[in-house]
């Protein structure tokens, strides 16, 4: 931990350095063109990617996250553990709200504290971010205490997920802010308007602590179409645009006037088979149980998944093969999982042995505009199980039904995705892999189960040395794993088209923030 502690301290004088010595020539304005629009104003309300990219550009934490996700200091400028479950951060002195207000500890408190007030009707609320923290309090004005239920290694992760907003909006509800009042954080650019489903306009914060964004004003606007994204980029009608579809990104690249930036995601796509109902809706052996209950089922699966060919031939090079969930440098991932094997013979082998020679029927549902080339993904994995025996049919609707329902457990197997929103392998576990109930595995919906990777991931949970902390999570990986616990596919690639004179460094959790696009001078 005093090594986490100094590499704090050491961030912090090197970001203060690089943000007040770096120039920018004149400032002018900037047009992006998003993939998906925020649902809320309030930056406590959806933890969803859009939702989180759109809050970052207002709203600080009090420890953000760099392009690799790593923990960098923000609103907190360095910190250090005083016993297993006492934390004490020493705040950014001079920084002001948009309001105009000075940022207190007062403000900490009271924003840790609001969290359960945004949660209410929220689809996937940022309660678990705070769940630890037992009590926040002021030991003067510029330092906090935070006091965890138990020792919890995380918590600067989840604190960088949690919106620092004024003291005095503790008791103000989602609704006004989505009317576009009290939007108001800490951060690079001020809002100005949000028309949902179309356009956010935002104005460079001339009092941010950092350096000035090079942008006075910026338009981000919503083009759920990737078709209109695409020509919006081509006509000039925007800068710059995220998420650019795998059928155009190689044309796009190749226009002098245009420039494309491509990273690894962390975004892992996924199979969820139902793995604890004797009779599925949608799995059906011979004598009508289901099959997916059986680990060897599960493997002959992925054994007949030919990953490289979708990430070639699907998403034309912008994806990665998976075998566990968190891509190669991430905390957590273990490299005693090999890589995954395509292998269509040995799957039927496995079939014949779990009792299926003859395979059996499925219907395997996904989604169909949520992820890149969803549906696409979906009809040849359903051709790849036929060849192995299990008889497939496909079926694909709009994400605003098909996760609802999925989560309601009216089909078989699944398609989802995850992003590593923490940064590291237990971001992803516990919400995919813990045993389903009130305080984990929400997002569990094959509902697999297992003792031994539950208290594996939750000593994880606790264990405050890193090198420990590691191991236990790559432990619990490849119980799951071996277990087949989810069937993991491809970790999506990140692309974002830009005018030849406009930079931007890539962020493998997929935001677009105008803060770090740069035009060359």
């Amino acid at each position: 931990m005093r090594k986490s502690v100094l590499a704090g301290v050491l961030s912090s004088a090197l970001a203060t350095l690089f943000v007040f010595n770096t120039p920018f020539a004149q400032a002018a304005d900037l047009k992006i063109g998003l993939a998906a629009s925020t649902t809320s104003m309030d930056p406590q309300f959806y933890v969803g990617g859009a939702n989180s990219a759109m809050a970052r550009n207002i709203f600080d934490g009090l420890v953000n996250q760099d392009e690799k996700q790593h923990i960098t200091p923000a609103l907190a400028v360095s910190w250090k553990v005083i016993n297993d479950t006492t934390w004490e951060f020493a705040l950014r002195p001079g920084v002001k709200f948009h309001d105009g207000s000075d940022f207190t500890a007062k403000d900490v408190i009271a924003s840790v504290k609001r969290v359960a007030l945004a949660s209410k009707n929220s689809p996937s609320a940022y309660t678990p971010y705070v769940n630890d923290i037992a009590d926040v309090t002021e030991v003067n004005p510029l330092t906090v205490r935070i006091i965890t239920k138990a020792p919890t290694p995380l918590l600067l992760n989840n604190l960088s997920r949690v919106a620092i907003m004024p003291a005095r909006l503790e008791t103000v509800g989602s609704q006004t802010l989505n009317e576009g009042k009290d939007v108001i954080g800490t951060g690079p650019f001020k809002f100005v308007s949000w028309t949902p489903d179309d356009n956010v306009v935002l104005a460079r914060n001339d009092q941010y602590w950092g350096a000035k964004a090079q942008w006075d004003n910026v338009t981000l606007r919503v083009f759920k179409n990737p078709s209109a994204r695409v020509a919006a980029m081509r006509s000039g009608d925007v800068d710059m645009i995220e998420s650019v579809p795998t059928a155009d990104g190689r044309d796009l690249g190749k226009q002098t006037r245009l420039h494309l930036e491509s990273v690894a995601g962390n975004r892992i796509l996924y199979l969820h088979p139902d793995q604890d109902r004797d009779v599925s809706p949608f799995a059906k052996g011979p004598d009508g149980s289901n099959p997916l209950k059986k680990r060897e089922v599960r493997e002959a699966m992925s054994l007949a998944i030919n990953r490289q060919a979708m990430v070639d031939r699907i998403m034309d090079g912008q994806g990665v093969p998976a075998s566990q969930l968190v891509p190669a440098g991430y905390f957590g991932y273990t490299p005693a999982i090999p890589a995954a094997v395509y292998d269509p013979a040995k799957a039927k082998q496995l079939l014949a042995q779990a009792g299926y020679p003859d395979g059996f029927t499925l219907t395997f549902h996904a989604s169909n505009d949520r992820y890149p080339n969803d549906s696409k993904i979906a009809q040849a994995l359903g051709q790849m199980f036929s060849r192995i025996g299990i008889k497939t049919d496909v079926v694909t609707m709009p994400g605003s039904v098909y996760f609802s329902r999925a989560s309601k457990r009216d089909f078989s197997l699944i398609m989802g995705g995850a992003a590593i929103e923490t940064g590291e392998a237990s971001g992803v576990l516990g919400p995919l892999l813990e045993t389903f109930g009130p305080n984990g595995g929400q997002g569990n919906r094959g509902r697999y189960s297992s003792p031994e990777f539950d208290k594996t991931l939750a000593k994880a949970r606790e264990t405050l040395d890193d090198g420990q902390r590691e191991k236990l999570l790559q432990q619990a990986t490849e119980i799951a794993m071996k277990d087949e616990g989810v069937i993991p596919l491809l970790f999506l690639s990140y692309t974002w088209a830009m005018k030849t004179p406009y930079t931007y460094v890539g962020r493998s959790d997929g935001y677009t923030l105008p803060y770090f696009v740069h035009e060359k001078q």
